[in-house]
């Protein structure tokens, strides 16, 4: 196999037999696949090809009780234990508002999906994952002892494709990316007229303004940078204080929300961990190039954010305090954002 040839099956297989312990991602990276392209490479040994329709699968996720549900992105792993319930479809979007699976899906962006087995000595895992076309993760789900293996058999039995080959052709789309110089003015007059956070994101498209570019333009009393090392900074002190938080980590295709308390924060390396009974998340620090303390008006008075970003200006992760419609915000929230350090450039 040389650089210009892609693998086929058979390569990728030889390659992760030879690297049992290289993570998937990284595994797929180094060989210039997709995720799903590995993944692909498994049918008829450890994959199934099955359908990635988003709302199909939500119409069957509950029978299979607890579960692990994933989301990630590049730089942020988000784990959440529990059931998928209370759930809500549409053709744009669909919401799962369980008691600890929180999901907001974009079934557009969900094109393929997998089935997949894995044997560790005793131990065999399955798991239920999706991709987009471009073969990238949107969503995936694994069994945990206690979830409903046999609404899992089902599921699969119902959804699998008449297509099991072990190619995976990606199909690409350019990203289009709002840039070119912001109004200040017609920014500043926007935000200050929201009464909902949720009405952010149709300011942003009215404006054709990039996300990061915005909070970088509004000025200080909407928007202000702080330290790069904030995250770590804000999950010690959740933690310390006992602090409920709200917890984003999303794609194109899914974002996931984890709401309550973290305790267990562990740093391993260039990552920040959260290690709770049903909430893990696995962060690369060192992928956060800018944090933002971002303050948005709603009818409840000011809703304030930390946004961390990565350098190609891609939200990694966002946190909100736990806050209830029709309340204001808590002051432990707003004490923890405000005692978060300004990077020195700033503080200068």
């Amino acid at each position: 196999m040389t650089d210009t040839t892609r693998p086929t099956p058979a390569e990728i297989r030889a390659f992760r037999a030879e690297n049992p312990k290289m993570r998937e991602r990284d595994i797929a990276a180094q060989l210039r696949i997709s995720e799903a392209a590995l993944v692909a490479a498994e049918v008829g040994l450890t994959a199934v090809r099955i359908d990635g329709d988003a709302n199909r699968f939500l119409e069957r996720s509950e029978a299979l009780g607890e579960v692990m549900a994933l989301t990630r992105n590049e730089s942020v792993v988000h784990e959440k234990i529990g059931v998928f319930e209370k759930i809500n479809t549409g053709k744009h979007a669909s919401i799962v508002l369980g008691e600890n699976i929180d999901l907001r899906i974009f079934p557009g962006t969900w094109a393929h999906g997998f089935a997949v087995t894995k044997t560790d000595g005793d131990q065999v895992r399955h798991s239920l994952q999706f991709f987009d076309k471009a073969g990238e993760a949107v969503h995936k789900v694994h069994l945990r002892p206690a979830s409903n293996l046999e609404a899992y058999e089902a599921i699969v039995a119902d959804f699998r494709l008449e297509d099991q080959s072990q190619e995976f052709v990606e199909v690409i789309t350019e990203k289009t990316v709002e840039t070119g110089p912001v109004d200040v003015a017609a920014l500043r007059e926007s935000w200050s007229a929201m009464t909902d956070t949720h009405q952010f994101f149709g300011m942003l498209r009215k404006l054709k303004i990039a996300r990061q570019d915005a909070v970088r333009s509004v000025g200080e009393d909407f928007a202000h940078e702080v330290r790069a090392d904030s995250v770590t900074e804000l999950l010690r002190a959740s933690a310390e204080r006992g602090a409920d938080i709200m917890c984003f980590v999303g794609n194109h295709g899914t974002i996931q929300i984890h709401t309550g308390p973290v305790k267990n924060i562990q740093p391993m390396g260039p990552w920040i961990n959260v290690l709770d009974p049903t909430f893990h998340m696995h962060l690369r620090t060192d992928h956060i190039a800018e944090c933002w303390v971002v303050r948005k008006p709603t009818s409840d008075g000011h809703v304030t954010s930390l946004e961390a970003y990565d350098a190609n200006g891609e939200m990694i992760v966002q946190f909100f305090g736990k806050r209830k419609e029709g309340m204001t915000e808590r002051a432990d929230w707003r004490e923890i954002l405000d005692s978060l350090p300004r990077p020195d450039s700033v503080a200068a």
